[in-house]
């Protein structure tokens, strides 16, 4: 009888691992990831952006969309795809943009987002890396005197809904037992012109767009004035759904090597002569030796890729944000004083 129970079971067991082999197929192809796997499958990364940022998301007059966000969607393409054409951009706002992602519609959300714990923790989504050290601040016209926030008690302010931006102007007027009236508005080129036209006393958003915001105004920059106050911590992140680990390496691990690279000395335009570095930091950066692609489901040439493509942090910053007038400051790399660390690649 032991021995029957015994086959009886083996053959069970047999039974339910050939059954359930009609299942394994698809899982045993794939990456490890979903979401690189759907991306593979139609031939593109499907990135959120704002689209109307100069520095970070617009498009060139030849309709090519540019900017910091931008790029780094384009980043993480090249890493997943091997083609910096791949990528697909898709335009969300500040309401739809984490629905966007949480429902699929895109595989990462690069638009200038802060990183909070409440979005972390409530939202089911996750930021694999920040782009942009940032703060929120105020524009005003320089007509109106204002020197300082602490002189806007009563103060009108344009502001986006639904945006770190509102949070971080209530903390402020009430921390310094003020009042203001919000003027909520959406669209990005209808809050500006409101602040313009005089609708609004203030136009506050996080400082980096107010610059560029600025600067675009041309002959008419200096009619406005960017007050000195940051009034909170804006790290701008890029985010990614929750559940899907590897795709969240992949996202984080590209702006490392982006970063390394920078550190490196490691350019678009010279990493061909590093291909003899006898540096093994280097030599697993550029996948000459080790296996640090294939750890992330990827080709062992993905950082390769992507520097050749994109570029090192610092060009990328330089493309965008560097026109824009913005001093790279907390953004630089630790060597020079910022707060970009690459943990080692190995």
């Amino acid at each position: 009888m032991t021995r029957i129970g015994r086959t009886g079971t083996l053959g069970l067991l047999t039974g339910l691992v050939l059954g359930l082999g009609w299942l394994q197929p698809a899982v045993a192809q794939g990456s490890g990831s979903a979401t690189l796997d759907a991306a593979r499958a139609r031939g593109q990364v499907l990135c959120g952006i704002s689209g109307q940022v100069p520095g970070f998301s617009l498009p060139d007059s030849q309709g090519v969309m540019r900017g910091l966000d931008a790029d780094s969607c384009r980043a993480v393409t090249v890493a997943a795809l091997g083609d910096v054409s791949k990528v697909k951009f898709v335009a969300t706002t500040t309401q739809n943009r984490f629905t966007a992602l949480q429902s699929g519609e895109v595989d990462v959300l690069s638009r200038s987002t802060t990183w909070t714990l409440g979005r972390e923790a409530n939202l089911g989504l996750e930021f694999a890396w920040v782009n942009y050290y940032d703060g929120t601040g105020f524009l005003v016209k320089k007509s109106a005197g204002v020197t300082s926030a602490k002189d806007m008690d009563g103060a009108t302010i344009c502001v986006q809904p639904g945006t770190s931006t509102e949070l971080a102007i209530n903390d402020f007027y009430r921390l310094n037992k003020m009042k203001f009236t919000p003027i909520l508005i959406q669209d990005l080129s209808e809050i500006q012109g409101a602040f313009l036209s005089g609708r609004c006393d203030a136009y506050s958003t996080d400082a980096s767009a107010l610059a560029t915001f600025r600067y675009s105004q041309g002959p008419k920059a200096n009619d406005l004035v960017l007050l000195p106050e940051i009034i909170s911590k804006e790290p701008l992140g890029v985010m990614v759904r929750k559940g899907d680990d590897k795709w969240f390496d992949i996202v984080r691990w590209t702006f490392i090597a982006m970063i390394t690279a920078e550190e490196k000395g490691i350019t678009s335009a010279n990493i061909d002569t590093f291909a003899t570095s006898t540096d093994p930091d280097i030599r697993r950066l550029l996948g000459i030796e080790g296996d640090m692609g294939k750890a992330l489901g990827l080709d062992n040439k993905w950082a390769y890729n992507v520097i050749k493509a994109v570029g090192n942090f610092g060009e990328m910053w330089d493309r965008n944000i560097t026109p824009m007038g913005v001093p790279r400051g907390i953004n630089n790399i630790w060597s020079k004083g910022g707060l970009q660390y690459a943990p080692p690649i190995r």
